[in-house]
């Protein structure tokens, strides 16, 4: 026994060893990529490694000081991963510690703080957390400002998105045939100004929207890209055209060049996100050269809702509109040979407002 004992205790451990290494080959070969120009590590937070998404939730628009209700309802759906869509807080600021304060605030709303104890967080920007309402490239403080957005969204302090111009990302979650890709664009950092008549944002016909290294990058991540579900964020609208507030259609040839790209690069199953309306809706357009259309889910307010708007103009809606406090959700279903998505707008106590599925 003796001599017997320690070899059995010897065996054991090896075996442990090898089926320790064996589950951390299985989650380090599916787990989270985010990419930033120059590398395709930026080490934010990874969303249920080892699995695919099935459950992503999303929204915009809130205000620190108000009443947060749907926090509770957002984490019932038992979501993979949360994406902030912009105004995530209202900043409005050239003053960092002001811009700070509200950030620092809204960590310790205790149910948002209940969401980021177990769901990852990724996201981008809009107007007002970008510090200017309605602001573009002439914000001064954009570069001070970003380095508080990667804080508030956790991103390390040595992550390469740090170091460069912008704050867009891209992260890829899951692996093999069940990749899903989230592109999150920045509509603020490079972008000219805009002529406002009576109201009413005129187009900039030939002005910069997303800067040319963000342009460059996006078309790289969708080239390269082996995922078989494509969701891309951006703090604006990208398909409606009629609304007369800010959109992709204020700089038509940017517009333009967008869903050229998409034609040009024909990832499979892009899906759109966007906030900052105040209201939610689905809408859909099929690009010359799509071999499908592109649904867009956009979700606002998840704090102030624009009740007032009940018939506002979109040739591109699909469904009713929505003018209560309101979230989106994706839910993708693998069983099937190509993965179909179920788009959602929801409200308090999980309401489903639209439900769109789509399949690619």
């Amino acid at each position: 026994f003796q001599i017997l004992c320690p070899i059995f205790i010897y065996k054991l451990y090896a075996m442990k060893t090898k089926f320790l290494l064996f589950i951390l080959f299985l989650t380090g070969s599916s787990s989270c990529q985010t990419t930033a120009p120059g590398s395709r590590k930026a080490g934010w937070p990874s969303a249920a490694e080892g699995m695919s998404l099935t459950r992503l939730a999303f929204g915009s628009c809130n205000q620190h000081n108000l009443p947060q209700p749907l926090w509770n309802d957002i984490l019932a759906t038992n979501p993979q991963l949360w994406i902030w869509l912009g105004d995530n807080v209202y900043g409005d600021s050239e003053d960092m510690a002001v811009l700070k304060q509200k950030y620092d605030a809204q960590k310790q709303i205790p149910d948002y703080q209940k969401l980021t104890a177990s769901v990852p967080v990724i996201g981008i920007w809009d107007d007002h957390d970008y510090g200017v309402n309605d602001g573009g490239a002439e914000y001064p403080k954009k570069r001070e400002s970003q380095q508080l957005m990667f804080d508030f969204l956790g991103a390390p302090a040595d992550s390469p998105l740090r170091k460069q111009e912008g704050g867009y990302s891209a992260h890829t979650y899951g692996s093999g045939d069940k990749q899903v890709k989230v592109i999150l664009l920045d509509g603020r950092y490079f972008r000219e100004p805009l002529q406002r008549v009576d109201g009413v944002y005129q187009p900039n016909q030939t002005g910069t929207f997303l800067g040319e290294a963000q342009w460059r990058w996006l078309e790289k991540e969708l080239t390269n890209s082996k995922a078989a579900v494509h969701v891309i964020g951006c703090g604006i609208q990208f398909i409606p055209e009629e609304q007369r507030l800010e959109q992709w259609a204020n700089f038509p040839q940017a517009r333009r060049r967008f869903f050229d790209l998409l034609a040009k690069t024909k990832p499979p199953g892009v899906v759109l996100l966007s906030g900052d309306r105040h209201i939610g809706e689905i809408s859909r357009y099929q690009p010359d050269g799509m071999p499908y259309p592109i649904h867009e889910v956009t979700s606002s307010g998840l704090t102030h809702a624009a009740t007032q708007n009940t018939s506002e103009a979109n040739q591109h809606r699909i469904g009713p509109i929505v003018n209560q406090l309101n979230f989106g959700l994706l839910e993708i279903d693998w069983s099937q040979p190509k993965p179909q998505v179920n788009l959602q707008i929801r409200g308090k106590e999980n309401a489903v407002f639209v439900s769109e599925k789509v399949s690619f």
